[in-house]
C-alpha cells in the first residue's frame, strides 16, 4: 500500500502529524509512506524511520514568481515527483493521500498525486473550506479537541478495516537525531549546569508574544527559587528578542542560544522545564517529553496545547479568546499574563516532575 501524507507546514503542525504517521507505519509495516512538506519545515522529518520518501516543495517561491518559466518548470517537476510517489520505483501509484493541512494548496498536492482516495477533515475543521472539492472522503473530526487526535482520526480512516492495531497509549514522535546534534546539546547543557530551563520568547505571530522583559524576570525567579539557569532559544530573525530577554535578567540568569531544529530537540530532552508560547519549539519540546508551561493567548490550548497531563497551559479567560486566531489585534490583553502566574505554574510543573522522578 502506498500512502501519501500532505502536511506542508508549519513546524508545530508537522510535529502534530507525526503520531499519525507512526500509527500508519505500525499498522502497516510494509506500506510505503511518502510525505510532502514545505522545504522550510522539512528538517525535522529527515531520516525519520516511518517516512520512506520525503518530497520537499516551496510554495512560497512559487507564489512570488508564478509566471516565471523557471518557477513553472519547478512546479511541474515537483508535481511529477508527487504523482510518481516513489522516485526509486517506476510506475508507483499512490493508493491514498491524506490531507492533514486543509488548504487549497494542500488539496492540489493531494489531487496531483493521482490517488483515487483522498482523505481530509470535515468542513468545520478545514482551514480553507473550498479545499473540500479535492477530497473524496471527509472524516468527522470537529468533535475531537486536540489536533493530534484529529490527525489520528484521518489515519484510521485511511486504513479502513485494516486498522486492527490500537492507537491508544503515548503518542509517538519518530524523530532522528545525528550524533553531532547530541554532542551540541551535551556541550551547551554543561555550560548551564546539571539542571536548566529553556525559555522561548518567539511566537511567529505578534499576538502570541509574552513580553521579553517578563521572560528575563522569570529567569531570575527560576534561578533564585529553583537553581535553574535559563537558555533562551530563538529562531531566524529573533536574536534581538532573545538578547532583550537576557538583558532583562538582573541576575544574568538567561543565555541566548541559536540552534537548528534537531539541536533544539536534543537540548529539550535534557531540560528540566520549557516555558514559551504556542509555536514550533513548544511542540518540539512536548514531543521530546520536556516538562512544559505553555503561554496561550489567541490560540486554544485544548487544540494545540501540550498533551502530558502534568503540563500546564496558562492564559487569561477573556471574552474574545474563543476561535480568535488573530495575527494582529487592536488590544493585547490575552498575552498580558502576570509574571507571578507564570512563575507559580513553573513551580507546580517542576514539583510534578520531581514527584514523578521519585516514584
Amino acid at each position: 500500500m502506498r500512502i501519501l501524507i500532505v502536511k506542508l507546514s508549519s513546524i508545530g503542525d508537522v510535529v502534530h502529524a507525526l503520531p499519525a504517521a507512526a500509527f500508519l507505519k505500525r499498522a502497516l509495516p510494509q506500506a510505503h509512506i511518502s510525505w510532502v512538506v514545505e522545504r522550510r519545515a522539512s528538517a525535522i522529518l529527515k531520516n525519520s524511520p516511518v517516512i520512506d520518501q520525503l518530497i520537499e516543495i516551496d510554495t512560497r517561491s512559487w507564489r512570488s514568481g508564478m509566471l516565471k518559466r523557471r518557477t513553472l518548470l519547478e512546479v511541474r517537476a515537483r508535481l511529477r515527483d508527487i504523482r510518481r510517489n516513489d522516485a526509486q520505483t517506476d510506475g508507483g501509484v499512490t493508493d491514498v493521500a491524506i490531507d492533514f493541512q486543509g488548504l487549497v494548496k494542500s488539496g492540489i498536492v493531494a489531487r496531483a498525486s493521482g490517488a483515487r482516495k483522498r482523505i481530509g477533515f470535515d468542513s468545520a475543521d478545514l482551514r480553507e473550506k473550498v479545499s473540500r472539492v479535492f477530497l473524496t472522503e471527509q472524516v468527522k473530526t470537529s468533535d475531537l479537541s486536540h489536533v493530534i487526535e484529529k490527525n489520528l482520526a484521518l489515519a484510521r480512516a485511511a486504513l479502513g478495516n485494516t486498522a486492527a492495531l490500537s492507537d491508544s497509549g503515548p503518542y509517538q514522535f519518530p524523530l532522528a537525531l545525528a550524533p553531532e546534534d547530541e554532542l551540541f546539546a551535551e556541550s551547551e547543557a554543561a555550560k548551564s549546569g546539571s539542571r536548566f530551563a529553556i525559555l522561548n520568547p518567539g511566537g511567529g505571530w505578534p499576538t502570541k508574544l509574552w513580553p521579553a522583559v517578563r521572560f528575563g524576570q522569570l529567569a531570575d525567579l527560576l534561578l533564585h527559587q529553583h537553581g535553574l539557569a535559563s537558555i533562551v532559544t530563538y529562531g531566524p530573525g529573533e536574536d534581538c528578542l532573545a538578547n532583550q530577554v537576557a538583558a532583562s535578567s538582573h541576575a544574568r540568569a538567561a543565555r541566548p542560544l541559536a540552534s537548528t531544529l534537531k539541536q533544539f530537540i536534543a537540548l529539550a530532552r535534557r531540560a528540566s522545564l520549557f516555558v514559551g508560547g504556542d509555536t514550533g519549539p513548544l511542540h518540539l519540546a512536548a514531543a521530546s517529553g520536556t516538562p512544559i508551561v505553555g503561554l496561550y493567548g489567541p490560540t486554544s490550548a485544548d487544540r494545540n496545547g501540550p498533551f502530558d497531563k502534568r503540563d500546564i497551559a496558562v492564559g487569561l479567560d477573556l471574552w474574545c479568546r474563543p476561535n480568535c486566531h488573530r495575527r494582529s489585534c487592536w488590544h493585547w490583553e490575552c498575552m498580558d499574563i502576570p509574571l507571578r502566574t507564570v512563575a507559580n505554574a513553573a513551580s507546580r510543573r517542576l514539583a510534578a516532575k520531581q514527584g514523578k522522578d521519585h516514584e
